[in-house]
């Protein structure tokens, strides 16, 4: 059987901590951020932890992950 391919572009977008967990940016942080506050921008500007639910996707499109 052949190897996987790699979707470039998941394993661009997606890291992983110590624990195994994959990390990715939040979503609605790119644009039309004058309408919101500077906490919320503050936190849009951290990774956070992929839900359970997205993360045996995005494991099947990076699969060294």
């Amino acid at each position: 059987m052949p190897k996987m391919k790699t979707r470039r572009a998941a394993a661009k977008r997606l890291k992983v901590t110590g624990s195994g967990k994959l990390m990715a940016r939040h979503a609605f942080a790119s644009h039309l951020m004058t309408r919101k506050s500077s906490k919320r921008k503050r936190h849009l500007s951290q990774d956070t932890v992929i839900s359970g639910a997205n993360e045996k996707q995005a494991r099947r499109m990076v699969p060294y992950l």
